[in-house]
């Protein structure tokens, strides 16, 4: 009798060079480290294997540089369709449920992650998508996604708008699909003021802070807003900044 395949699930981190706002953001540093180095062992603190996702251009040598260091895996695909470099990832690295983070958030929380995907595997729905951000409860800077290839392949086939191949999972959330699950990772208390995230010079100064003053390298996301709550201060740093939009 041949046995089932154990299915394979992993985090894939979108990396890049090229940002508007930031240029080369990823690759900044705190405490004489690179933010991605934190990234990353921040990720794998919720016992799955980590892989990087990036684009074929020249520019990205710096993270192929950094990923050799780090022994990292990493999967180069086009630049402009995310999506399909997103599922090209997904399949070069075999990959059956995928959880997708992006690499501009160096404070994201593995042991979150690990309680999402519990989440995740506890829904018998054969079709399923889970984030931490379809009711934005948490800061910005813990976001994850968690779907099946499956959902993913259908999203690669499907997706027909240029935002949906950009931003990769707008196809499995915006579209109101009947066969598809969509599961809201919350918690209590709504934290969604604060922005942990990287995509202007005041995120990095947040950031540096938090990492330099406080060593919220080493800290959860509890322990890191509870930082913010008791040092507004710090919060005002790049409160005014705005996301932007899809």
């Amino acid at each position: 009798m041949v046995s089932k395949r154990t299915r394979q699930v992993g985090i894939v981190t979108q990396a890049r060079m090229g940002s508007t706002r930031l240029p080369g953001k990823i690759l900044l540093s705190a405490a004489n480290k690179p933010l991605l180095a934190y990234h990353i062992q921040r990720l794998l603190w919720s016992n799955l294997p980590v892989y990087v996702a990036t684009t074929d251009q020249e520019a990205e040598t710096p993270i192929l540089q950094f990923c050799t260091q780090y022994s990292l895996p990493v999967y180069r695909g086009g630049e402009q369709d995310v999506l399909a470099r997103f599922y090209e990832a997904a399949c070069y690295f075999k990959l059956d449920v995928i959880v997708r983070v992006t690499s501009d958030c160096p404070l994201i929380d593995g042991h979150l992650i690990q309680e999402g995907l519990q989440m995740f595997s506890a829904s018998p729905a054969e079709k399923k998508y889970l984030s931490n951000s379809l009711e934005r409860t948490f800061p910005r800077g813990f976001d994850f996604e968690i779907f099946s290839f499956e959902l993913l392949k259908e999203a690669y086939e499907h997706a027909s708008h240029q935002y949906e191949r950009e931003h990769v999972t707008p196809y499995m959330y915006l579209r109101n699909l009947p066969d598809v699950q969509l599961i809201s990772f919350k918690q209590a208390q709504d934290q969604s003021r604060y922005r942990i995230t990287l995509d202007v010079p005041e995120d990095y100064e947040l950031i540096k802070r938090l990492i330099a003053e406080h060593h919220a390298e080493d800290m959860n996301h509890i322990q890191i807003t509870g930082i913010l709550e008791a040092n507004p201060d710090l919060s005002d740093i790049n409160s005014h900044v705005e996301q932007k939009k899809l």
